[in-house]
């Protein structure tokens, strides 16, 4: 991995090449309580990406996997993450790229595409909908599954699911308590109406988290929505059609590019 320091906040990430050649870049920025590694490598979109022809980045979000952990809740905003990406894109003088982002990572790669309109040329947000506006993201009672003195303890079953995941990541718990409790930003109505970047929003038909894909598309000016069949928040980020959907939309609009 390499690392880069950004207003004094160590962040790590990868930069893998094409398979073969060269091609355009692509980063991405995964969800709560995950990092690069579970969210993108195990998932084989790092592989799928390289091997269709482009260069990925994926970064561990600050608090998350061994980027740099803080325990103070307004060092989480999703403005602040945005601009770690930003960045990050900045420090390896990349002046446009795609963004994929799954539920956090998608609210956070909006939040980016909003600010900083010429650098994302292409947009991919997974498990998230219409979430982005009208969703501050996961209950905050998460929070305090996370600070419960362990699993036993935790009666909510979204609680108990995010605390088993983020034991099975070996994430710094107090760090992701502070993280849920800062990053609780919406994303007004009419920004999301200002976004031009051809986006794809993907949705699983059983996701209760996301919110509706085809109600944020319909806002936007340059976005189609897409069904990932019978798949739920946590499996969604992997399925096959997923992946395939989202490179050929990036085949079709970034690889164009001139």
């Amino acid at each position: 991995m390499h690392r880069f320091v950004h207003k004094g906040v160590g962040l790590n990430y990868i930069d893998v090449p094409p398979h073969e050649g060269s091609g355009p870049a692509v980063l991405l920025i995964h969800g709560f309580a995950s990092n690069h590694s579970v969210n993108w490598v195990a998932t084989q979109w790092v592989r799928s990406l390289t091997h269709a022809g482009y260069r990925v980045i994926a970064l561990d979000n600050r608090g998350h996997g061994l980027s740099d952990k803080l325990y103070d809740p307004a060092e989480y905003t999703t403005f602040l993450m945005a601009d770690d990406a930003a960045a990050l894109l900045g420090h390896l003088g990349i002046e446009g790229a795609g963004v994929i982002g799954y539920s956090m990572g998608a609210r956070i790669a909006a939040f980016l595409t909003r600010a900083h309109p010429r650098l994302v040329r292409v947009l991919a947000m997974g498990g998230l909908g219409y979430r982005l506006v009208d969703g501050i993201g996961l209950p905050q009672s998460i929070a305090e599954a996370l600070e419960a003195p362990g699993l036993n303890a935790i009666e909510d079953p979204m609680g108990r699911m995010f605390r088993a995941f983020a034991e099975m990541t070996g994430s710094d718990l107090r760090a992701l308590a502070a993280c849920i409790r800062g990053s609780r930003q919406t994303m007004p109505l009419e920004h999301v109406r200002m976004i031009a970047t051809p986006t794809i929003v993907a949705v699983g038909t059983n996701d209760p988290i996301a919110g509706d894909a085809r109600r944020l598309t319909d806002v936007m000016q340059n976005a189609v929505p897409f069904d990932i069949e019978g798949r739920d928040h946590n499996v969604a980020v992997g399925d096959i059609t997923h992946r395939k959907a989202v490179i050929a939309f990036f085949d079709n609009h970034l690889k164009k590019e001139p």
